[in-house]
């Protein structure tokens, strides 16, 4: 299908585009500051390939993953709320030096970007990433430029899946719900955009907690979003 094909024929007012995992590859980041919060409290380093699973609903419930070992966490005891926010503060600390430092933007995507930009559509990025690390990693990938909105994980008291988020966006875009397009690489994106109303694009090299993401019942599943050109 066509991206063209969900919007009568025309592009979508208003693109809106996840972050870890659709526009950049964090997960080499992200997997140094878990290791780095998980040695100082004495435990193993999780490595990347399971840090990768556990990316998606922002920055408290990756520590909480990683201190259950486990993409479900909540299937084990909870840590105390003082070994959490001494872990997560931890976290912060480490990630806050790395962030951007070995992360990549995926192939396509600046192409994408570019392409959407000069057809006039209006772009934004909602993610569960803290505001402080989303605009950092935007800026450090020198992607923020395309993007006249982010919003993030604390922008607002709920995150994705809520729809929220995504309504806020458009709204501070100056777009309508009814032209807009979700882009992302999990179910919490898709399950976001279904909240909302609108369609949605995922990819499948990004971070659906390592599940397949051809059956999360997206409109579009691609392998780059240059394929959507």
């Amino acid at each position: 299908m066509k991206l063209t094909e969900l919007f009568r024929g025309q592009w979508p007012g208003t693109i809106l585009l996840d972050l870890d995992g659709t526009l950049v590859d964090s997960a080499p980041d992200l997997a140094g500051g878990i290791d780095q919060m998980l040695r100082a409290l004495g435990r193993a380093p999780a490595g990347e390939d399971k840090v990768r699973e556990w990316v998606g609903n922002g920055a408290a419930i990756l520590v909480r993953r990683a201190l259950a070992g486990d993409v479900d966490y909540e299937r084990h005891p909870a840590p105390s709320q003082i070994e959490f926010q001494q872990a997560l503060d931890l976290f912060y600390s480490a990630y806050g030096e790395l962030n951007g430092l070995y992360s990549t933007i995926y192939p396509g995507v600046e192409l994408f970007l570019e392409t959407a930009d000069a057809i006039g559509c209006r772009l934004g990025v909602v993610t569960n990433k803290p505001h402080a690390f989303t605009q950092q990693l935007l800026d450090q990938m020198g992607l923020s430029h395309w993007f006249a909105v982010a919003v993030s994980g604390d922008t607002l008291p709920v995150r994705k899946p809520d729809p929220a988020p995504l309504s806020h966006a458009v709204d501070l875009l100056g777009g309508d719900l009814a032209s807009t397009l979700m882009i992302g690489d999990s179910v919490t994106d898709v399950d976001t955009a279904r909240n909302a109303g609108v369609p949605t694009v995922v990819v499948r090299y990004g971070y659906n907690y390592g599940g397949p993401v051809d059956e999360l019942g997206a409109d579009i599943v691609v392998d780059s979003l240059a394929e959507l050109l």
